[in-house]
Protein backbone atom coordinates (compact mmCIF):
# COMPACT_ATOMS: atom_id res chain seq x y z
CA UNK A 1 0.00 0.00 0.00
CA UNK A 2 1.61 3.23 -1.26
CA UNK A 3 2.10 5.67 1.62
CA UNK A 4 -0.09 8.63 1.42
CA UNK A 5 2.52 11.11 2.89
CA UNK A 6 5.36 10.45 0.91
CA UNK A 7 4.03 8.24 -1.80
CA UNK A 8 6.74 5.39 -0.70
CA UNK A 9 5.85 1.78 -2.47
CA UNK A 10 5.54 -0.02 1.25
CA UNK A 11 3.81 -0.18 4.23
CA UNK A 12 3.88 -2.65 7.63
CA UNK A 13 0.23 -3.20 8.83
CA UNK A 14 0.47 -2.82 13.04
CA UNK A 15 -3.11 -3.62 13.83
CA UNK A 16 -5.84 -5.26 12.21
CA UNK A 17 -9.87 -5.72 13.15
CA UNK A 18 -13.15 -5.73 11.65
CA UNK A 19 -14.77 -2.61 11.90
CA UNK A 20 -18.21 -2.78 14.01
CA UNK A 21 -20.94 -4.29 11.46
CA UNK A 22 -18.38 -6.72 9.98
CA UNK A 23 -18.50 -5.45 6.62
CA UNK A 24 -14.72 -4.31 6.27
CA UNK A 25 -11.53 -4.75 8.16
CA UNK A 26 -9.35 -1.48 9.61
CA UNK A 27 -5.69 -1.56 8.91
CA UNK A 28 -3.70 0.50 10.74
CA UNK A 29 -0.33 0.61 8.56
CA UNK A 30 3.17 2.55 9.00
CA UNK A 31 5.18 3.71 6.52
CA UNK A 32 8.52 2.01 6.13
CA UNK A 33 10.01 5.24 5.15
CA UNK A 34 8.77 8.06 6.70
CA UNK A 35 7.54 6.15 9.54
CA UNK A 36 3.60 7.93 9.41
CA UNK A 37 0.77 5.85 10.18
CA UNK A 38 -2.59 5.74 8.46
CA UNK A 39 -5.74 3.61 8.35
CA UNK A 40 -6.95 1.47 5.36
CA UNK A 41 -10.00 -0.23 5.33
CA UNK A 42 -10.90 -3.30 3.31
CA UNK A 43 -14.18 -4.88 1.83
CA UNK A 44 -15.53 -7.89 0.06
CA UNK A 45 -16.11 -6.37 -3.64
CA UNK A 46 -18.93 -9.21 -5.16
CA UNK A 47 -18.37 -7.27 -8.65
CA UNK A 48 -17.06 -4.39 -10.79
CA UNK A 49 -20.44 -2.11 -10.64
CA UNK A 50 -21.09 0.66 -13.29
CA UNK A 51 -23.09 3.03 -13.00
CA UNK A 52 -25.48 4.14 -16.34
CA UNK A 53 -26.42 8.19 -16.13
CA UNK A 54 -28.20 9.90 -17.92
CA UNK A 55 -28.01 9.98 -21.60
CA UNK A 56 -26.39 6.91 -21.06
CA UNK A 57 -23.37 7.97 -19.79
CA UNK A 58 -21.40 5.55 -17.91
CA UNK A 59 -18.69 5.31 -14.72
CA UNK A 60 -17.23 2.81 -12.33
CA UNK A 61 -19.61 2.73 -9.09
CA UNK A 62 -17.72 5.33 -5.97
CA UNK A 63 -18.27 4.22 -3.03
CA UNK A 64 -17.42 7.05 -1.10
CA UNK A 65 -19.41 9.41 -3.37
CA UNK A 66 -22.57 7.59 -2.22
CA UNK A 67 -20.78 8.31 1.62
CA UNK A 68 -20.65 11.80 0.64
CA UNK A 69 -24.34 12.35 -0.51
CA UNK A 70 -25.41 10.89 2.84
CA UNK A 71 -22.98 12.84 4.66
CA UNK A 72 -24.55 16.09 3.03
CA UNK A 73 -28.15 14.84 3.74
CA UNK A 74 -27.50 14.21 7.34
CA UNK A 75 -25.01 16.83 7.85
CA UNK A 76 -26.40 18.60 11.22
CA UNK A 77 -29.03 15.56 11.97
CA UNK A 78 -28.42 13.59 15.11
CA UNK A 79 -27.45 10.37 12.67
CA UNK A 80 -24.07 8.81 14.08
CA UNK A 81 -21.98 7.88 11.12
CA UNK A 82 -22.26 4.38 11.79
CA UNK A 83 -25.77 4.25 11.08
CA UNK A 84 -24.97 6.40 7.69
CA UNK A 85 -21.98 3.60 7.35
CA UNK A 86 -24.77 0.62 7.44
CA UNK A 87 -26.88 2.00 4.83
CA UNK A 88 -24.16 2.52 2.12
CA UNK A 89 -22.93 -0.89 3.25
CA UNK A 90 -26.57 -1.96 2.44
CA UNK A 91 -26.98 -0.50 -0.44
CA UNK A 92 -23.85 -1.45 -2.22
CA UNK A 93 -24.69 -4.73 -1.15
CA UNK A 94 -27.82 -5.03 -2.70
CA UNK A 95 -26.51 -3.57 -6.06
CA UNK A 96 -24.02 -6.24 -5.87
CA UNK A 97 -26.34 -8.56 -5.72
CA UNK A 98 -28.87 -7.96 -8.34
CA UNK A 99 -26.69 -9.81 -10.99
CA UNK A 100 -26.56 -6.40 -13.20
CA UNK A 101 -22.89 -5.48 -13.87
CA UNK A 102 -24.46 -2.08 -15.39
CA UNK A 103 -26.63 -0.01 -12.68
CA UNK A 104 -28.79 2.58 -12.86
CA UNK A 105 -28.34 5.95 -11.53
CA UNK A 106 -32.32 5.81 -10.70
CA UNK A 107 -31.73 2.37 -8.84
CA UNK A 108 -29.24 4.07 -6.33
CA UNK A 109 -31.47 7.43 -6.04
CA UNK A 110 -34.65 5.13 -5.26
CA UNK A 111 -32.61 2.68 -3.06
CA UNK A 112 -30.84 6.18 -1.04
CA UNK A 113 -34.31 7.40 -0.87
CA UNK A 114 -35.43 3.73 0.32
CA UNK A 115 -32.44 3.66 3.35
CA UNK A 116 -33.00 7.78 4.29
CA UNK A 117 -37.06 7.70 4.65
CA UNK A 118 -36.22 4.98 7.51
CA UNK A 119 -33.23 6.67 9.21
CA UNK A 120 -34.08 10.51 9.34
CA UNK A 121 -37.24 12.25 7.63
CA UNK A 122 -35.01 15.41 7.26
CA UNK A 123 -32.14 14.47 5.27
CA UNK A 124 -35.15 11.84 3.01
CA UNK A 125 -36.12 15.53 2.09
CA UNK A 126 -32.91 16.91 1.75
CA UNK A 127 -31.75 13.86 -0.38
CA UNK A 128 -35.19 14.34 -3.11
CA UNK A 129 -35.16 18.02 -2.86
CA UNK A 130 -31.82 17.05 -4.76
CA UNK A 131 -32.77 14.03 -6.57
CA UNK A 132 -35.94 14.72 -7.64
CA UNK A 133 -34.88 18.40 -8.82
CA UNK A 134 -37.46 19.94 -6.95
CA UNK A 135 -38.21 23.97 -9.13
CA UNK A 136 -40.55 25.59 -7.06
CA UNK A 137 -41.83 25.99 -3.77
CA UNK A 138 -44.95 24.19 -4.37
CA UNK A 139 -42.84 21.02 -5.17
CA UNK A 140 -40.94 21.31 -2.14
CA UNK A 141 -44.47 21.65 0.02
CA UNK A 142 -46.22 18.47 -2.11
CA UNK A 143 -43.49 16.15 -0.69
CA UNK A 144 -42.69 17.08 2.28
CA UNK A 145 -46.70 17.13 2.87
CA UNK A 146 -46.49 13.35 1.64
CA UNK A 147 -43.46 12.32 4.26
CA UNK A 148 -45.45 13.95 6.70
CA UNK A 149 -48.52 11.82 5.93
CA UNK A 150 -46.47 9.00 6.41
CA UNK A 151 -45.32 9.90 10.01
CA UNK A 152 -49.09 9.64 11.20
CA UNK A 153 -50.01 6.32 9.81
Amino acid sequence: MRCPFCSHEDSQVKDSRPTEDGSAIRRRRQCEDCGARFTTFERAQLRELTVVKSGNRREPFDRAKLERSLAIACRKRPVPPERIERLVSSIQRQLETTGDAEITSEMIGELVMEGLKALDPVAYIRFASVYKDFREARDFEAFAGSVGELGRE
